[in-house]
């Protein structure tokens, strides 16, 4: 329920800190400003073909995503992110709820390694996908205009296939206003 509160402290630099939890993955995302759907992965494998498949595959993922992550790794780490998750927010949580905590959020396309390996236990959170705008998931009024004209002498497959070469509106929107149109008809 906090989550509004939490990004708009974090769109005006307002400190946020978690209070010590039972765990440090819901302590971090409540923090994170993130989507609050979260996938939790744990500590990456030390095996760079296991971590590169399963980059790829979180990467897919539209959630916030948590990893775990000792000092040592980190930078060995940074580059794998910056590739898999590139355009998205990250939040690097060290020492939750102890003396030294820190918190660095950053764009991950912006983040740098560290000059030295931070010390203690590291909690990542990455955010969801950027949403896509809203306005391109939709049919404007002159794609609405042009199907109603074709719709006579077109089929729908036709028509489905003119409309999203011309923009990025998913095919099932534009067959769902088709057979609208169709059906008015």
């Amino acid at each position: 329920p906090g989550a509004i509160l939490v990004k708009k402290c974090i769109e005006n630099n307002i400190e946020i800190l978690p209070i010590p939890g039972a765990s440090a993955v819901s302590s971090a995302v409540s923090i994170s400003g993130f989507s609050e759907k979260f996938y939790f992965y744990g500590f990456f494998p030390d095996k760079k073909g296991i971590l590169v498949d399963d980059l790829q595959i979180l990467s897919q993922l539209n959630s916030s995503i948590v990893f775990f992550i000792s000092p040592k790794k980190i930078n060995k780490i940074i580059p794998f992110l910056k590739e898999k998750f590139s355009g998205r927010k990250i939040l690097i949580c060290r020492e939750m709820s102890k003396l030294y905590e820190e918190f660095i959020r950053s764009e991950i396309d912006d983040l740098k390694p560290f000059v030295k390996d931070p010390k203690g236990e590291l909690t990542i959170v990455i955010s969801e996908k950027k949403n896509i705008k809203k306005s391109s998931q939709e049919l404007s009024e002159s794609d609405k205009r042009s199907i109603k004209k074709m719709i006579k002498n077109f089929s729908i497959k036709e028509i489905v296939g003119i409309i999203n070469k011309d923009n990025k509106i998913p095919k099932k929107i534009i067959y769902n206003y088709c057979l609208k149109v169709k059906n008015e008809n």
